[in-house]
């Protein structure tokens, strides 16, 4: 954040003071105590993006795959954050493009997905093995070809060391970001290839890592859970607990395929605050179970100047329409928000049915976060 730092001299034996000007808002220095502007850093989190056979048939044309359809009515959201992140759940293991079980997408679904606005991807889930190594290889060598930085897999225990903890730095704020998985399917991890599997030793050195980094937030991003059960198990409950009690802020989840509550804790003893967010759900998948055809978005602004707080933070619920539904020839997902009238009555009928009982569960079991609507 620029400054401009204007000193104004008067008469000696009277006290010097002046003001900065920030390109936002003044803020006045009296006496020599300065009143700064708080830095502010918005970071926007989504669920599981995933490619099955029928997303990417509706993709293809006669030059390649266009996804630009897909994302045209979040891309705005999506944009407004500083940092937007996402679980990245498939590999760019190149042809042929598969879906389940072997997921493969084309690369222009992450063209897509960053041209969106997505900055950053998550890699460590059960299926960034799908393609074996060459899969995980590709994958990475594909996002560091964008300059896109990511979490959770990596080339070689050098590159792990290199780049993890990942470290975001913006607006004079500093955030680490942590990525682990349950499991990969039973695929093994080949040597020289690095995943981060959930091990509380493994965990517990990162952490400590992370906080040698100077970090105003440590954020865990977990896939974990069970798959289409909409409230957290024990274990992730425990291991959300032991993951705050390490000195994690912050814990987002993915991989059960639908969402789960989130909280906001405050402990105003210790003046911290800390968010659990169990399951982002979908973003964009062509599963058709009972609530796995929708998601939420997770937007938190972070406030800085002597602590770091959470100044600010919500969800926002997305859905997704399918050809099969819409006649439409490709995926498109919609805010909630979006005019039913502007849908079909098929659609209409099943956006409005994933609203209403995904808000019922959110409005049960939250604690002190809400819904906010962009659309």
């Amino acid at each position: 954040m620029k400054k401009l730092l204007l000193l104004l001299l008067f008469i000696p034996l009277l006290a010097c003071w002046g003001f900065i000007k920030d390109s936002e808002e003044n803020n006045i220095l009296n006496d020599s105590v300065i009143i700064a502007t708080p830095s502010r850093l918005t970071l926007l989190f989504a669920g599981d993006f995933m490619q099955h056979q029928t997303q990417i048939d509706a993709a293809k044309t006669k030059d390649g795959y266009d996804y630009s359809d897909c994302f045209k009515h979040l891309k705005d959201e999506i944009s407004s954050a500083d940092i937007a992140i996402g679980n990245l759940e498939v590999t760019l293991g190149g042809k042929p493009y598969t879906g389940y079980p072997a997921f493969s997408a084309p690369d222009e679904f992450l063209y897509a997905l960053h041209d969106a606005g997505f900055d950053i991807m998550l890699t460590a889930n059960n299926h960034c093995l799908d393609r074996g190594q060459k899969g995980l290889e590709r994958t990475i060598a594909i996002l560091d070809s964008m300059d896109i930085p990511y979490a959770g897999t990596y080339i070689n225990d050098e590159e792990r060391s290199a780049k993890y903890p990942l470290l975001i730095e913006e607006n004079d704020i500093r955030v680490v970001l942590l990525n682990y998985t349950y499991g990969t399917n039973g695929i093994e991890v080949r040597e020289p290839n690095v995943v981060n599997f959930i091990d509380k030793a493994v965990m517990a050195t990162d952490i400590e890592k992370a906080k040698e980094m100077n970090p105003d937030a440590i954020i865990a991003c977990m896939h974990w859970g069970e798959e289409y059960v909409q409230l957290p198990s024990k274990e992730q409950i425990q291991l959300a607990e032991w993951l705050l009690s390490q000195g994690v802020d912050h814990i987002i989840g993915s991989h059960p395929h639908v969402v789960q509550p989130v909280e906001l804790h405050t402990d105003s003893l210790n003046n911290k605050q800390n968010i659990v967010l169990y399951s982002l759900g979908n973003f964009i998948s062509n599963m058709s179970a009972k609530n796995t055809d929708g998601g939420m978005m997770f937007k938190m602004t972070l406030e800085k100047d002597s602590i770091t707080r959470v100044k600010d933070c919500g969800y926002s619920l997305v859905w997704t329409e399918r050809p099969v539904i819409s006649g439409k020839k490709n995926f498109v997902l919609y805010p909630v928000s979006f005019s039913l009238d502007s849908l079909g009555q098929a659609s209409g009928y099943k956006l409005n049915n994933y609203t209403k009982e995904t808000r019922t569960l959110m409005n049960k079991h939250n604690q002190n976060v809400e819904e906010y609507i962009f659309f």
